[in-house]
């Protein structure tokens, strides 16, 4: 049987460069190598996008731009063409059976590079411009989950432009302590927990490092449990996860580091509410118009009452991140999760 080729794009002009980097390397190790062959389109920080060929080790190590063979490459917005092309190399053509990208945050995970896929026609492994762009909003993935009957933390809005004398109004709505983060931005950048009126300022400005807007909520007793899910018309839910904290926040360094936190799977919570979650989180998934596979993150209350905190379109994929280590509880390993992901593709 001929094997299946994959667009495999890591990097990107993003906060989160480094963890793309992390993820990629993961499915590249643990794609079904008899079943497909990969290539590897790799976005510096700088936003150029290059063919890689070379070591593997070099993505990991954050040296493939410098130590590997790059060369200058497009996804072809022809839908004849369905793939990608060397400028460098007297325009050639790889065609591509399925394109999946490994990407995180702004210009990867927020419908950016996945309006310019459409455009190719070639196959997406993942959600679409439309799912992308709203679950990376924070307000209006919330607004819209809310309208469903699913509760959500109270928040409020603004904006760069906005006014001290507009924001003080505004927070006279919520109660602290409160965690203010930027509307689009991921894995807990910018985000600041703040229990006082004094620290509110410096939150906001740092927010406002990442984006021209940011939401601002009322902190939700309880702790955070995921839920990873697979699929499309049928859906595969993986085990339900929980984060224990021994402080602060499950921050960029703990997400990354687990330095004073854990993360148990399966959660120590009941059955009844572990299945309840797990209902939710679907439904969640379909509200936002999920495809392939996303991780639902919410929080459990004290009395046993669940909050839709935020769904990440591209979770963290090492071997070792929440979302595949969910799914191996299941009875899915890594290289069969990504064997089903790209099978949703190609079979469809």
């Amino acid at each position: 049987m001929e094997k299946k080729k994959i667009g495999i794009i890591f990097g990107g002009k993003s906060p989160e460069y480094d963890v793309s980097l992390e993820s990629a390397y993961s499915v590249i190790t643990n794609i079904n190598k008899e079943k497909y062959d990969i290539a590897l389109i790799g976005i510096t920080k700088q936003g150029n996008w290059y063919k890689y060929e070379g070591e593997i080790e070099k993505i990991k190590n954050n040296v493939w731009e410098k130590e590997g063979k790059c060369t200058k490459a497009i996804i072809s917005t022809n839908p004849e063409d369905k793939g990608i092309i060397e400028t460098e190399n007297n325009n050639r053509l790889i065609k591509l059976d399925a394109i999946f990208p490994v990407l995180h945050g702004s210009n990867g995970e927020d419908g950016t590079v996945q309006g310019l896929i459409a455009l190719s026609g070639i196959p997406l492994i993942g959600c679409d411009i439309l799912s992308s762009s709203l679950c990376m909003d924070k307000h209006l993935s919330h607004k819209l989950v809310e309208s469903y009957g699913i509760k959500v933390a109270k928040s409020i809005v603004i904006n760069d432009k906005a006014k001290q004398k507009e924001i003080e109004e505004k927070l006279k709505q919520l109660k602290y302590p409160l965690f203010v983060k930027p509307m689009r931005a991921g894995s807990s950048f910018g985000i600041t927990k703040v229990e006082s009126e004094n620290e509110i300022e410096g939150a906001i400005k740092e927010a406002l490092k990442y984006d021209t807007e940011i939401i601002i909520e009322e902190n939700i007793e309880g702790i955070e449990i995921g839920c990873a899910i697979l699929g499309n018309e049928e859906l595969t839910v993986g085990e339900i996860d929980e984060i224990e904290l021994s402080k602060g926040f499950f921050n960029y360094t703990e997400k990354y580091t687990l330095k004073t936190s854990k993360i148990h799977v399966p959660a120590r919570i009941e059955k009844s509410i572990s299945d309840e979650a797990k209902e939710t989180a679907k439904k969640i998934y379909k509200i936002l118009k999920c495809k392939d596979f996303a991780r639902v993150d919410m929080f459990l209350t004290p009395k046993g009452e669940i909050y839709f905190n935020e769904i990440n379109t591209i979770p963290g994929f090492t071997s070792h991140s929440r979302y595949p280590s969910m799914m191996k509880q299941v009875g899915i390993n890594f290289e069969q999760l990504l064997d089903k992901l790209i099978e949703l593709e190609i079979r469809s």
